[in-house]
């Protein structure tokens, strides 16, 4: 990842937040001689230290779902947003993007099928937690033999995490007036987007 100094986050835990709020992955690899993506949710677990480890699953005809000792390669973005020069206090700037961006790297590793069912059921248990007051959807809703076959359908994987790195690109080598004017041009647009950038950059300016 290209990091220029004022934008590169090396901050484990605020990493893996981003990986956790934003966890549908860009995930590439090298198979059958090819580079090849696939697209998955993963679970970020804090351990084996110092980076923490991914999990994810892929259908089984999927051509990355035949790795086992490979190299593999994950990129997660977060909130983005344009950004017009209007909205600067000073002069001279053009249109540029800011945005938040996590990418990581290690080993895939297989999981076996208790490993596996073990992702099915965190997988959705962390997101039907966002999901209440409804009351969470549980696996065990579903027949045993049905499972089963599903499990057949699909590979799972777990990768311990070589390398970690962020790039929050948020405006910090401007002046705190026009990260300012930034921040309040962002809010008036008013979309999802936007608005996300815009709390991230008041909240990293501020240092949270």
């Amino acid at each position: 990842m290209y990091r220029p100094s004022a934008y590169a986050i090396d901050d484990v835990a605020a990493l893996h937040a981003v990986i956790r709020e934003h966890s549908f992955a860009t995930v590439g690899a090298i198979a059958q001689g090819r580079l090849r993506f696939a697209y998955a949710p993963v679970i970020v677990d804090a351990f084996p230290a110092p980076r923490g480890a991914l999990r994810f699953h892929l259908a089984r005809a999927n051509a990355l779902a035949e790795l086992d000792g490979e190299d593999i390669r994950f990129s997660f973005l977060g909130p983005n947003a344009y950004v017009s020069p209007d909205w600067y206090e000073s002069d001279g700037f053009v249109p540029t993007w800011n945005y938040i961006a996590v990418e990581a790297a290690g080993t895939a590793r297989r999981l076996d099928s208790d490993e596996l069912r073990r992702l099915l059921i965190d997988l959705s248990a962390e997101r039907e937690e966002r999901l209440r007051p409804k009351q969470p959807w549980t696996i065990d809703k579903i027949p045993e033999q049905r499972i089963a076959t599903l499990l057949n359908g699909i590979r799972g994987f777990g990768v311990s995490l070589d390398t970690l790195e962020g790039k929050f690109k948020l405006s910090q080598d401007k002046k705190a007036e026009d990260i300012a004017g930034v921040i309040a041009g962002l809010e008036a647009h008013g979309d999802c987007a936007s608005r996300a950038v815009a709390a991230a950059m008041r909240s990293h300016s501020q240092g949270v």
